[in-house]
This record gives structure tokens, C-alpha cells and sequence, in this order.
């Protein structure tokens, strides 16, 4: 154990999200809420300085034992940053507990803990611009649709 917070997540550059129509009748539920969770963040923050951030999750380790102490919060939203992404603005997060061993944990705790999840992001988005990690993200998905655009759209099987 290294780290007394430690968050992971998956980051889309709200810039890379070229259509915002709804998927397919046949995606699943969850791409489909996905599509309109995104849509949502780019109507309200715009596209550009935006992140959404998903499959995320930030662990508090109360104690220096992984048995007890650990807090675990689930979370996704948008991450704001400067005009040159260089730096960390804001973030809107939903945020929810997602696992516990701490026998002494209270609601008023998990209400505290819940607003320091975002303050712990911010700390940890500035971390990943600074690791270059964002720069690489762009990066990687605008070759992609470049890949895409010079096939006609389409990416994969021939298709």
C-alpha cells in the first residue's frame, strides 16, 4: 500500500466525441444511459477543456491494514480544466459509496468522505496531465478518427 488515496478511472476528451445521436435499438442499456450521460455533460460544459471521467472509483485507506479501513466510493462525470489543459478547474461528479471495512464509519463520515472524493480528483487529474496521460489520450483518439474518417466512418471487420 503506497498511496492513502487511490483512484482510478477511464477519461473521454468530450473534444473526441464526434456524433451525439442515440445508438442503436439493439446496444444494451447500459451504452445506451452511457450515450446519454455523455450528452448530457457536453450540452451542460461544452466540448472542449471537458473530460468525462467512468468506470472510476477512489479508495480512502483509514488504516495502514487493507483489512480494515477502507472506504471505497464509485464515481463519473465531467472534469474541467484550463484553456491549455494544463490544469485542474472544477469537476461534477456523482459520487456513491461503493464498499466499506471500517466497523466505526457514520453517515456524517460518508457524507464528508463523499465531497473529499472530488477535492482527491482534481489532486489526481493534475497528476494525470502532468504524466502526459492526457496529452497520449488525445492523442491516441484522434488517430483513431482519423483511422475512421479515412475509411469512411467506419472502424473494424471491414465494415
Amino acid at each position: 500500500m503506497s498511496n492513502f488515496v487511490d483512484i482510478s478511472f477511464d477519461c473521454l476528451p468530450l473534444r473526441s466525441v464526434p456524433r451525439f445521436d442515440v445508438p442503436l435499438d439493439d446496444a444494451a442499456p447500459e451504452v445506451v444511459e452511457f450515450a446519454q450521460r455523455v450528452r448530457r455533460a457536453v450540452t451542460k460544459h461544452g466540448q472542449f477543456n471537458t473530460y468525462y471521467l467512468y468506470d472510476a472509483e477512489c479508495v480512502f485507506h483509514l488504516t495502514n491494514d487493507e483489512k480494515i479501513g477502507l472506504v471505497g466510493f464509485r464515481f463519473e462525470g465531467t472534469v474541467l480544466t484550463d484553456s491549455e489543459d494544463l490544469k485542474t478547474l472544477d469537476c461534477e461528479l456523482e459520487i456513491e459509496l461503493a464498499s466499506e471495512v471500517c466497523d466505526w464509519l457514520t453517515a456524517d463520515v460518508v457524507v464528508w468522505l463523499k465531497e473529499t472524493v472530488g477535492h482527491a480528483v482534481r489532486v489526481e487529474f493534475d497528476r494525470y496531465i502532468q504524466a502526459g496521460d492526457l496529452k497520449r489520450t488525445i492523442e491516441r483518439l484522434e488517430k483513431l478518427r482519423a483511422e475512421s474518417d479515412a475509411q469512411g466512418g467506419f472502424l473494424g471487420m471491414g465494415l
